[in-house]
């Protein structure tokens, strides 16, 4: 079950995703006409981006999140005529007309756990020679945050999937993908120490913590994973992701 974000809160944050996405979207050579699958879009940062991108084409918003596609709908309230928003799971069939003619996705792929079908059910949605660029936390990511983690409530069940490079290749060569390029980026973060690196920790890295959690319990958690931290650094490490349909 994908898990619900506290999506206002989100969009208020310094988050580094905006970088994240600019480096995606400068991926893809675009004509203006096409159809954009935004895998994972989030409240639509990126999927206004892509719009700017095709103003005669069209973006289509997929997210497993409602609360997320509700912040996207007042975000784009004035441009939904060209945006088709669909809940769902990006691992099982998308209810589309006919494919796309390219994908993109940014801070993504790392609450997927089965990669192999992710990237064999977006092949199946993306039309011959299209083109796909992603990028997610990959292999090495928040490592830090990882351990404060584990220093304040012991091993911990793992929430996120964070692959490298050959792995990646490899699922993306069998899912029927060529042209594949794939690497690994350091791209640390940092915040103000207390609120803003609360704030940071809570919306963004430890909701499914959190979830599992009594909500008297959240922000003594919060405050000691950041205490724990060297510095009030989330030690990003990006997997970036770009690949042509066979």
């Amino acid at each position: 079950m994908p898990r619900e974000w506290d999506a206002k809160t989100y969009d208020s944050l310094p988050l580094p995703h905006l970088q994240w996405g600019r480096r995606v979207l400068g991926g893809l050579d675009l004509t203006g006409k096409e159809t954009v699958l935004d895998a994972g879009c989030g409240t639509g940062r990126d999927t206004a981006a892509l719009l700017d991108l095709v103003p005669d084409g069209r973006v289509i918003a997929a997210d497993g999140s409602k609360r997320m596609l509700e912040q996207l709908r007042v975000r784009l309230a004035d441009r939904l005529d060209r945006v088709e928003v669909i809940e769902a799971d990006l691992t099982q069939p998308l209810p589309l007309e006919g494919e796309v003619d390219a994908i993109v996705s940014v801070a993504t792929f790392h609450w997927i756990t089965d990669h192999a079908s992710l990237f064999a059910n977006l092949a199946r949605t993306l039309r011959p020679g299209g083109r796909f660029v992603a990028e997610c936390g990959g292999l090495g990511n928040v490592a830090q945050v990882s351990a404060a983690i584990e220093e304040v409530i012991g091993e911990q069940e793992k929430v996120w999937y964070f692959a490298g490079v050959e792995e990646t290749r490899e699922r993306l060569e069998q899912a029927g993908f060529t042209d594949i390029e794939v690497s690994l980026r350091p791209d640390p973060a940092r915040f103000e120490p207390g609120e803003q690196l609360w704030s940071f920790l809570a919306t963004v890295i430890l909701g499914s913590h959190l979830d599992r959690m009594p909500e008297a319990e959240h922000e003594q958690f919060v405050k000691a994973v950041a205490a724990r931290l060297p510095e009030p650094v989330v030690d990003y490490v990006r997997l970036e992701i770009s690949a042509t349909r066979a």
